[in-house]
């Protein structure tokens, strides 16, 4: 069988790092709350499993951003110079160099750019001019994951390529600076700024792949629309930019659809939940977290990396499913097994990858 292979998995996070309560205090500000809202978003930050969070800018230099325009020129600038540093960093890793690269798949929904972020990082980071590209965007949160799957996909059909995923997301440039809602205050106490990388080689280029992540293959994978749910998460264009669309089904919706979707795919492959020796989950949030772990029976130890990787940096939209990977490859107790990659967005979709890692 075909199996592609994970040589090197990396993430950036951008140097200003902020607690939550420096993060809560600087959005009230910033979205002019009156004293009887900010007990209400002191809540939010109070719950959202985050601890630190990573911006782009300094606290101050978001007051700026005072229209669509300059926000977005921002996210260029700086959605291209993190993506360098992550893509950089894994082929670093991996051994391989940037002209060998074959298929450049890059994931972001923060942000607007046309030429695309992979035609700006192509020249700066040396890749050749007929690399293979594929700009992805609308697929939220989800994008991480399935990126990852469309790279295997490809890789099964050119097993002698080389490709990279990068996902890197500026959540912060879309606070909401003005008329901010109950949900705009929710996802404003949980995202963060960051940028994930991965270099995969096919089949035929196995022998030799170097990097940290090299004893692990992609076996197989999947995608799930759960049905009438396309209201649900997402994103609406309004006149201050990017808006939230979230409602309080979301974590339902996991708790109900992802179990059997799951147990579904790993059957096709001779397995059982109890098989899967590591789940690499996004964090979308501590209820999602937890829909996650009820819906598949797990214990809260199976959720642990998920959870580490919110504290640390906040949900960082398609970046945080390869921040959430590279943790758990990097972890001195991991043994060989079967693994689960689960990546959750908007529609609402499920992106399943079934990893094996080796002894």
């Amino acid at each position: 069988m075909r199996l592609s292979r994970i040589a090197a998995v990396t993430s950036a996070l951008p140097t200003h790092r902020h607690r939550q309560a420096e993060l809560a205090a600087a959005t009230a500000d910033l979205c002019a709350l009156p004293a009887t809202r900010r007990a209400l978003l002191d809540r939010f930050y109070a719950n959202a499993g985050v601890d630190t969070r990573h911006t782009v800018l300094p606290l101050a230099g978001y007051r700026q951003l005072k229209s669509l325009d300059r926000a977005n020129d921002t996210y260029i600038e700086h959605a291209t110079d993190l993506g360098e540093q992550a893509v950089d960093s894994a082929l670093r890793q991996a051994g391989v160099a940037a002209e060998d690269v074959d298929l450049f798949v890059t994931t972001s929904v923060t942000g607007v750019s046309v030429p695309s972020l992979d035609a700006r990082l192509v020249p700066r980071l040396g890749m050749r001019p007929d690399v293979k590209r594929v700009p992805m965007f609308g697929l939220g949160c989800v994008a991480g994951a399935a990126g990852l799957s469309r790279i295997h996909d490809y890789l099964m059909a050119w097993p002698d390529h080389t490709a990279v995923l990068l996902a890197v997301e500026l959540c912060s440039l879309n606070v909401p600076l003005v008329d901010a809602t109950v949900p705009d205050l929710v996802v404003s106490a949980l995202f963060g700024d960051g940028a994930g990388a991965v270099v995969v080689r096919g089949a035929g280029r196995m022998r030799g792949a170097g990097g940290s992540g090299s004893g692990v293959r992609i076996v197989a994978t999947r995608s799930e629309l759960c049905p009438n749910t396309h209201d649900v998460l997402g994103w609406r264009l309004g006149p201050h930019g990017f808006r939230i669309v979230l409602t309080t089904e979301l974590a339902e919706v996991v708790e109900r659809e992802l179990g059997s979707v799951v147990k579904r795919f790993l059957a096709d492959h001779g397995l059982q939940v109890p098989d899967v020796v590591a789940w690499v989950v996004h964090p979308g949030g501590p209820k999602v977290i937890d829909a996650v772990r009820d819906s598949l029976e797990l214990s809260e130890d199976r959720v642990a990396t998920a959870r580490a990787a919110l504290a640390e940096a906040g949900n960082l939209s398609s970046a945080s499913i390869v921040h959430v990977l590279g943790k758990e490859l990097a972890a001195p107790d991991a043994g060989p097994g079967p693994m689960m990659v689960v990546g959750l967005g908007p529609g609402v979709s499920i992106e399943l990858l079934l990893l094996e890692r080796l002894g």
